[in-house]
């Protein structure tokens, strides 16, 4: 376990971690340095799944090889909406909505078990209701050097977000 695994307060940045890809290998994050991030907790059975997943898939087309990167952790934290394997998952998301971004291994986001990369991210930008994430899709746009600059609420379309993503792919 590295330093940035045991505390999150070590973390200078998203690039100090390591998560699971969907097949449990490792995944160092630092991988995505020059990248701007949207990073997002996904769910298969929401409201929101349809058009969050359509329109991260139009935001990855668009800027893909321009330099963004969606990285989707799946979580079952929210009405048991994600209740699937992570090969379930990745299936569901490459199958249903040609999503052609990384889907990482599942995660909790909020509690005791919470996955180290999202109590950082909670830590540098908390919601208007405090740290905890309320529910799926929720969004954090980093910049190329791994800072957290914003956070989108589930409701939030991922186009709305394009002008930050724009912005940061222009720095």
């Amino acid at each position: 376990m590295g330093a940035a695994e045991s505390s999150s307060k070590l973390a200078g940045s998203v690039h100090d971690f390591t998560v699971k890809d969907a097949r449990g290998n490792d995944v160092e994050l630092s991988r995505y340095k020059g990248k701007v991030l949207l990073i997002v907790n996904v769910a298969s059975q929401c409201g929101l799944t349809n058009s969050n997943y359509t329109e991260l898939g139009l935001l990855h087309q668009k800027y893909g090889d321009k330099g963004l990167k969606i990285l989707a952790f799946p979580c079952n934290q929210f009405a048991g909406q994600e209740p699937g394997s992570n090969e379930q998952i990745a299936e569901f998301a490459c199958t249903r909505f040609k999503a052609e971004y990384p889907i990482f291994g599942k995660v909790d986001v909020n509690g005791g078990n919470a996955a180290p990369l999202y109590k950082f991210l909670k830590s540098e930008k908390g919601g208007i209701f405090g740290e905890s994430i309320k529910w799926n899709f929720t969004k954090f746009l980093v910049d190329k050097d791994g800072h957290v600059v914003s956070r989108y609420a589930p409701t939030s379309s991922p186009l709305s977000i394009e002008n930050g993503i724009n912005k940061l792919l222009e720095a």
